[in-house]
């Protein structure tokens, strides 16, 4: 019999690189915020209102982008957000005003927004069961490559080029990506002319047992059925505590350490990178223990949920434990193996919403999505805000371990086989 082909392995890679530039562009703004705000002289507030801005749109246009992408298709929906939010990143580079910088960072928003429900349904179509975990894990990876690359490469192109110039840089490579995606990405593997008929069949023939793969026609989501799912609630209540939790990392964690540390502009930017490089090991390795656990088990929900609520909790506990600590390396050590924990359990979310929305990924993708980005646009400007009436930096971290608890004690609850709409998929 013909070996498979491993295009799969290729489509991928296109939407792990989407993934990578998306947050190189964003996480930028978390390294050059102190610069920014000195150059345009803004607030603490209002520097908390921009980094924040991108959040709001981005969490709100989660269902009707992740829409838009399905109806189109992820080829070129996908093509259309990475061109936007390049502008929005060129328009970042321009801004001379609060005013501009909270309009470019809405744009982006917008732009971002459907880029995480297209993926991962279009993971749903292309990766077999057994593979979704570890896909999901390195399409979370390819996001912190992007954040890692922000963190490391900012703070010394802002030497050279000035916050501007580094804006400028980081847009033009999504042109580029726009342009070879749209080549050569395919919607679906039938669609490609690469894929042969063993891949095929190893794709659509890992389905769940007693389950056969469903090629219906898609019906039409019923929204009352996603509000009256309790598996839903508490899949959005632990996405709200992991974002918000991340984003504390991604925005202010460098002025933190330059407040509380006496750090360099440049080197926070490194301490930074160092935290977000455990979420970028914690994405591939959380994908791998995730299909590794299933395939073991055939428990969804432990794969899952479990899995989940365990690292979270882990994360909290370790949090909680650098609060107390004096030394730098230590409490950066302590903190980075935390986001390590905390991304171990992002692949148990994006695969358990291929597990529970069926044929309507994009569409419980984007509420779990758009819900944990409320949070982390609330993120910044709770920190800021907090900070400038208490001038207590070690309150902000107690405030994180409990959130992540919080996270934790959500997944208990979440059981994705025996979700209602996968009963309403199958009907």
């Amino acid at each position: 019999m013909q070996p498979a082909s491993n295009v799969r392995y290729s489509s991928l890679s296109w939407l792990v690189l989407a993934a990578g530039l998306a947050y190189l562009c964003r996480n930028a703004v978390g390294v050059a915020e102190s610069t920014i705000r000195s150059d345009l002289g803004l607030t603490l507030e209002q520097s908390g209102a921009f980094m924040g801005a991108f959040f709001w749109t981005y969490a709100i246009f989660q269902i009707p982008s992740g829409t838009f992408a399905q109806s189109l298709g992820s080829r070129i929906g996908l093509t259309v957000f990475a061109v936007v939010w390049a502008v929005g990143t060129l328009a970042i580079a321009g801004s001379t005003a609060f005013w501009m910088l909270l309009s470019a960072q809405l744009a982006m928003g917008v732009a971002q927004a459907g880029l995480f429900p297209a993926s991962c349904n279009s993971i749903g179509h292309w990766m077999p069961l057994a593979q979704r975990a570890i896909a999901c894990g390195v399409l979370a990876a390819g996001m912190q490559v992007g954040a890692v690359m922000a963190s490391g490469l900012t703070g010394g192109l802002m030497d050279s080029f000035g916050w501007r110039g580094v804006f400028v840089l980081f847009a033009l490579p999504s042109v580029h990506w726009a342009i070879g995606f749209f080549c050569y990405f395919r919607n679906r593997p039938e669609h490609s002319p690469s894929v042969n008929e063993a891949e095929l069949k190893l794709i659509r023939g890992a389905e769940l047992e007693g389950q056969p793969a469903n090629n219906k026609p898609e019906s039409p989501l019923c929204w009352i059925t996603i509000c009256k799912s309790p598996v839903v609630w508490f899949l959005c209540g632990q996405q709200i505590c992991r974002a918000a939790g991340y984003m504390f990392f991604a925005s202010w964690f460098p002025t933190f350490l330059q407040e509380t540390r006496g750090i360099s502009v440049q080197n926070s930017g490194y301490l930074q990178g160092l935290v977000l490089a455990g979420t970028l090991a914690g994405g591939i390795l959380g994908g791998m223990l995730a299909d590794w656990i299933w395939q073991r088990t055939r428990n969804l929900r432990i794969s899952r949920s479990v899995l989940g609520a365990s690292c979270l909790a882990t994360c909290g506990v370790l949090i909680l434990v650098a609060w107390f600590v004096t030394s730098l390396p230590v409490a950066i050590g302590l903190l980075s193996l935390g986001s390590l924990f905390a991304a171990l359990a992002g692949p148990c979310a994006f695969s358990a919403t291929i597990d529970i929305g069926g044929k309507h990924v994009p569409q419980v993708f984007g509420l779990m999505n758009m819900t944990g980005n409320f949070a982390a646009a609330s993120c910044p400007i709770l920190v800021g805000w907090l900070f400038s009436r208490t001038e207590n930096w070690n309150l902000v971290l107690v405030l994180f371990a409990v959130v992540y608890l919080l996270g934790a004690l959500s997944w208990i609850f979440v059981n994705p086989a025996k979700s209602i709409l996968k009963s309403e998929n199958k009907a």
